[in-house]
C-alpha cells in the first residue's frame, strides 16, 4: 500500500530535529548561515537542505504568534515533474511507496530549470556540486526496508506521522476534528493529490505563498501547466529517442 506523510502544524515546535535528520541521514553538509531578520535558517531550500522548517510571524487579536511549517517534497499522487522528465530514468515513481525520486541522471537533463518551474509547490532544486536537481526523496531507502524516515523518527511532538495511506487519512481527520476545538479555521491542505497532507490552523497563505496548490491542474493561459510543461518537452523528448 502506498505511503503518506501526515503533518500537523498545530504540534510543530520548530525545534528543527526533522531538518537535521534529513541532513544526517542523507550526509548533507550544513550550510553557511546568516542573519536576514528571521529565525528561520537557512533562508530557503538548496542542494544541500531538502528539508526546511518555515517560520512566520501572524498577529492575532494584538498578539503575536509564531506559525511554523516543515517544507519537504510532497510527492503528488500524479506528479507533474514527471512530464518535464527527458532523459529516461531521471525521475522513479515507485509505485510501491508513491516515492516521487530524483535520480543521478536528472544531471544530464538540459533544462534543470524544467523541474522547478513543474512543480505547484516549488521544491526541486540544482546541487551547484554535482549538476543533480534534488528533493526528498521519503527517504525511500528507509521505508522499503521498514523503517520510519529520519524526519519523521525525530520528531518529539508527534508533528510528524508517517504509513499506510488509508490510516494516515484516518490519523489526519481524528487530529483536524480535535483542532478545530481550538483553531475554527483548521484545515486539511491538498489530501487528494500529494502524499505529505499539512493540518493547519489558520490559512495556509499566512504560513508560505506554496503551502497550498493544485498539483494537478496548474492553469497557464488556457492549458494546464503540466499540460504546458509536457508540449514543452515533446521536441526534445523525440530528439533523445
Amino acid at each position: 500500500m502506498s505511503k503518506t506523510f501526515f503533518i500537523d502544524l498545530t504540534k510543530c515546535t520548530a525545534c528543527r530535529g526533522c531538518q537535521v535528520a534529513c541532513k544526517q541521514w542523507k550526509k548533507l553538509p550544513a550550510e553557511k548561515t546568516e542573519n536576514w531578520g528571521s529565525r528561520q535558517n537557512p533562508k530557503d531550500l538548496s542542494g544541500k537542505t531538502l528539508k526546511l522548517v518555515r517560520f512566520n510571524e501572524l498577529e492575532t487579536n494584538g498578539k503575536m504568534e509564531w506559525l511554523f511549517f516543515p517544507e519537504q517534497c510532497r510527492h503528488c499522487i500524479e506528479p507533474p515533474c514527471l512530464d518535464a522528465m527527458t532523459v529516461p530514468g531521471s525521475i522513479v515513481h515507485d509505485q510501491e511507496t508513491g516515492a516521487v525520486v530524483y535520480t543521478s541522471l536528472t544531471a544530464k537533463e538540459p533544462n534543470k530549470d524544467a523541474f522547478a518551474m513543474s512543480c505547484p509547490y516549488n521544491i526541486p532544486r540544482v546541487n551547484a556540486e554535482t549538476g543533480m536537481v534534488v528533493k526528498c526523496d521519503m527517504c525511500n531507502d528507509r521505508v522499503k526496508m521498514g523503517m520510519l524516515p529520519a524526519c519523521v523518527l525525530t520528531c518529539p511532538t508527534g508533528a510528524m506521522n508517517f504509513g499506510n495511506r488509508d490510516d494516515m487519512l484516518e490519523l489526519a481527520e481524528k487530529n483536524l476534528e480535535a483542532a478545530q476545538k481550538r483553531y475554527p479555521n483548521a484545515e486539511l491542505v491538498d489530501v487528494d493529490m500529494v502524499r505529505v497532507i499539512y493540518l493547519i490552523q489558520t490559512k495556509a497563505s499566512s504560513y508560505y505563498e506554496y503551502l497550498e496548490a493544485d498539483a494537478s491542474s496548474i492553469q497557464k493561459g488556457p492549458m494546464s501547466r503540466k499540460q504546458f510543461l509536457a508540449k514543452l518537452a515533446a521536441p526534445l523528448k523525440r530528439m533523445n529517442s
